[in-house]
């Protein structure tokens, strides 16, 4: 049922929207840590006794990353291997609408018309468009994945099932050309490429799972010592710099007295403080004039333009931009939902809320260490959530509701990561829920407990 703008009349329904699953892809990246959370959310939902539409707005699957079929055969591979999730589709969709959108990693839902006989049959409405739109109550609700904000990711000719952004690339020859080798490492890490963002840090994250999680655990070992020292090691350089100069000896007299009133073990520390030193003094030699030529090197590229495009998109600004847009064309929207850049939030702006559905993807948070100079460590947590949106008293109230998360397996962790990070292990927590006004006003929605 329609009104006269073409905008889905239901305004006593409760709308659970969820986003970015990415279920599916080449070999290692098929595994789904959340499958029996969504299975149970699924199941939940079934039994509801709401008037509930479920909106799965974009990236339910990860059809970009298979690589090895073509077109609807992906659906047939996606039905093999998860039978018991279409089978909770189904059920689900017997009881509550189920309305799924197209996104980046699945567009190719929107190229072949067989795709939306195949989900009708498991309940699922495939909406082949960018975005739909729902009345709640006085308001309307514009949904959309997002990648359309995204220059990296958008669908210049919408339905071509050979558009190939420059997304497209990254994630058929990175992603999933990882998910193929991930099981040949020391530890089946290699999959979690999905789940570093910004692109940017991808050099980084390699490099710190190559130190924590493939480098031989001697050669490690070793290393660490001068690592975690590295710090107090450039000191010490500049004072027996300063010694050998005969600016200053006090200071490296003073160290070795000390230590040498410990005997065996004092040996020992200044054994390791001296072989510190002699390293660092390498490094510092080498690495200093290496910085100045790539500093030189980086200006000079710059000054030519020869990386122009920034792989980074703010997660912010163009779905600010966009929602001002839509609010203005359409006189009762007041929320613009979308998902893609898998950070859940809710954002105020002019005349309604920009809403970010987040992913039920596993998120890993950048730990810089403490001391010296070890790789970051990136910690996983998970932030499994669908966002609530009803009509109450004539407002909007749009809330995250919590999904019971599964934790990161210990193995997911070294022992010295796990030591790095004491004290500092992420705990995201989902955005406060808010009131959307009929003045199109915001206030949270903390305000309605408290009065």
């Amino acid at each position: 049922m329609s009104d006269d703008d073409g905008v889905d009349a239901s305004d006593d329904r409760t709308y659970y929207v969820v986003s970015d699953l990415h279920v599916g892809g080449d070999e290692q990246l098929g595994e789904v840590e959340f499958l029996d959370e969504l299975l149970a959310f699924l199941e939940d939902l079934e039994h509801t006794d709401e008037n509930a539409e479920l909106v799965v707005n974009g990236d339910a699957f990860g059809l970009w990353e298979f690589t090895t079929v073509e077109g609807i055969e992906k659906f047939d591979v996606l039905v093999e291997a998860y039978p018991e999730l279409f089978e909770q589709l189904r059920a689900t969709g017997e009881t509550v609408p189920i309305t799924m959108l197209p996104g980046n990693h699945d567009h190719e839902l929107a190229a072949f018309d067989a795709y939306v006989e195949r989900f009708a049959a498991y309940n699922v409405d495939l909406v082949q468009d960018v975005s739909i739109e729902r009345r709640v109550g006085d308001h309307v609700v514009h949904f959309e994945h997002g990648h359309q904000q995204d220059p990296n990711n958008r669908i210049e000719d919408w339905g071509n099932q050979h558009a190939t952004p420059l997304g497209y690339y990254y994630n058929t020859l990175v992603t999933s050309r990882a998910g193929q080798l991930s099981d040949r490492g020391r530890y089946n890490w290699l999959k979690d490429v999905q789940a570093v963002t910004p692109t940017e840090r991808m050099p980084v994250w390699l490099f710190s799972k190559y130190f924590y999680r493939e480098m031989n655990p001697l050669l490690r070992y070793a290393l660490l010592p001068f690592l975690l020292l590295f710090n107090v090691s450039v000191v010490l350089v500049v004072l027996v710099g300063l010694d050998l100069a005969g600016v200053w000896s006090t200071p490296v007299t003073w160290t070795t007295a000390t230590l040498g009133q410990f005997g065996t073990a004092g040996t020992a520390v200044w054994f390791l403080l001296a072989t510190n030193v002699a390293a660092t003094g390498i490094v510092l030699l080498v690495g200093v004039p290496l910085y100045f030529l790539r500093r030189d090197v980086r200006q000079t590229i710059d000054r030519f333009g020869v990386f122009e495009t920034d792989l980074t998109v703010d997660h912010e600004a163009p779905y600010q931009r966009a929602a001002r847009e839509t609010f203005a064309d359409g006189e009762d929207v007041r929320v613009f939902c979308h998902g893609h850049t898998h950070r859940p939030s809710v954002q105020s702006v002019d005349g309604g809320v920009v809403v970010n559905s987040g992913t039920w993807l596993k998120r890993l948070h950048r730990r810089d260490g403490v001391v010296g100079i070890l790789p970051p460590v990136f910690y996983p947590s998970y932030q499994l959530c669908a966002v609530r949106i009803e009509a109450e008293d004539g407002d909007l109230v749009v809330e995250h509701e919590s999904v019971k998360k599964p934790s990161p397996s210990p193995e997911e962790l070294t022992l010295t990561e796990r030591l790095l990070t004491l004290g500092r292990k992420p705990d995201p927590e989902l955005p406060e829920p808010v009131v959307v006004e009929r003045d199109g006003s915001v206030r949270p929605r903390a305000d309605d407990r408290t009065e």
